[in-house]
């Protein structure tokens, strides 16, 4: 897509005069004062003029993504310029979470519709202007967004394959046969092959056990999921059994954040601070074999004293270590549920305000949003890993006792795939 770089006012009166008498010459205009406003903000940004050679230039343009715009003349298509290095958002001009902010609308309208509004939902149904939608209009937004959040959930996984992937699940009260119940929302993301994260996938599971984690992994695979060759997360129950019959050939990585909560549950309340310290040090390592040899250390020392806990810990062994097998660059990544428990907490930041759902459907609706505006802003960031690195993560390290002929002995290049 190409965008005016300027305004020319003699250029414009020219275009808007050869326009067809079908076509707006309102929105016209706006589209196209508000390209060339932002793509003379780029050239502030980047410090020169498109184009142009300057010292002064300190980021280069990258193209344009297509983003509609609704105005009182009608939905207009604008470009808005990228950057090479970092990213450029018009806020004086559109809104961030667009479909999310309206996924709450519709959620706050659908519970008055169903009767099961509560004082707090009045409240910030008052907040939002929401006071006199009718069932037709309600009707519309849901139906509109819900087009959006389901071809976002359906789309084709083929930006893999997908070394790494992330799976979570949060728990949601929903209005169900006339009680309220809790519903599990199954979520995954993932690293592409081009080192950009991204949404995978959205499900709503009655109990998250694993059947419901075995049909939310099979429904990625049949989108295309492929190349996986580590999962991490919490330990869910029937997760690791989901894996390995969904995700042949993967490996698993227990969240060390989550599994140090467990272990200290098993020690007195006084010493847990200590021995939180003793665990940590088993991941400040500079290599692998360092981190095996601390972890060694730290199993033998809690022994003499907390001897349930160091059981639990040496039990715990492979599950907890197997980043080790990747690149020391990535560990911090890929050692944890942190990445997704940010994702996490921007879920919740709008699912605590509703507070009790209407439906599964309200679920899907304001999660699926949220997190389609997050996949786009990660679409348009800089790359979560670089290339190299998960190429590195895709070479398969072996032990041979004997050497074929003419192979190289440890090592091979073929990728472990799912």
């Amino acid at each position: 897509m190409a965008a005016p770089h300027s305004v020319d006012p003699a250029q414009l009166v020219t275009e808007l005069a050869s326009a067809s008498v079908s076509s707006d010459v309102l929105a016209e205009m706006i589209t196209s004062l508000a390209n060339a406003m932002m793509s003379a903000q780029a050239d502030q940004a980047c410090g020169a003029g498109y184009g142009e050679r300057s010292r002064e230039r300190t980021n280069q343009r990258n193209g344009y993504r297509a983003r509609e715009w609704d105005t009182r003349a009608g939905t207009v298509e604008l470009a808005v310029p990228k950057l090479r290095q970092g990213t450029y958002f018009p806020d004086w001009l559109l809104t961030h979470r667009r479909r999310a902010e309206q996924a709450l609308v519709t959620v706050v309208a659908t519970a008055y519709l169903l009767g099961v509004s509560t004082r707090r939902v009045e409240k910030l149904a008052e907040q939002l202007g929401v006071k006199s939608l009718s069932r037709s209009q309600v009707s519309e937004m849901a139906g509109h967004l819900d087009t959006q959040v389901t071809a976002f959930r359906s789309r084709p996984l083929d930006a893999g394959p997908y070394t790494f992937v992330w799976v979570d699940a949060l728990t949601v009260k929903v209005r169900e046969d006339g009680r309220v119940v809790n519903v599990h929302a199954l979520l995954a993301t993932g690293v592409n092959a081009d080192g950009h994260r991204e949404i995978l996938g959205l499900d709503v599971a009655s109990a998250e056990d694993g059947a419901g984690w075995l049909a939310f992994l099979r429904g990625l695979v049949a989108r295309g999921l492929s190349g996986v060759q580590l999962v991490i997360s919490d330990a869910h129950p029937g997760l690791v059994s989901a894996i390995g019959s969904a995700l042949p050939g993967a490996g698993w990585q227990r969240c060390r954040t989550h599994y140090l909560r467990n272990l200290l549950s098993r020690v007195p309340k006084s010493a847990q601070p200590h021995v939180a310290t003793q665990v940590r040090t088993i991941f400040d390592q500079a290599d692998a074999d360092a981190v095996r040899a601390q972890y060694d250390r730290v199993v033998e020392a809690l022994a003499l004293k907390y001897p349930d806990a160091a059981a639990h810990l040496d039990d715990a062994r492979d599950e907890l270590l197997a980043f080790t097998g990747y690149p020391r660059e990535i560990w911090r990544q890929i050692w944890s549920n942190n990445p997704q428990e940010r994702l996490n907490k921007e879920i919740r930041r709008r699912t605590d305000v509703v507070g009790i759902f209407p439906g599964r459907d309200a679920v899907i609706r304001l999660v699926g949003a949220v997190l389609a505006e997050q996949s786009d802003e990660w679409t348009e960031g800089r790359r979560y890993m670089s290339l190299d690195i998960l190429a590195k993560s895709r070479i398969r390290i072996v032990t041979v006792e004997s050497n074929t002929a003419g192979a190289e002995p440890g090592v091979t290049a073929e990728p472990l795939t799912a």
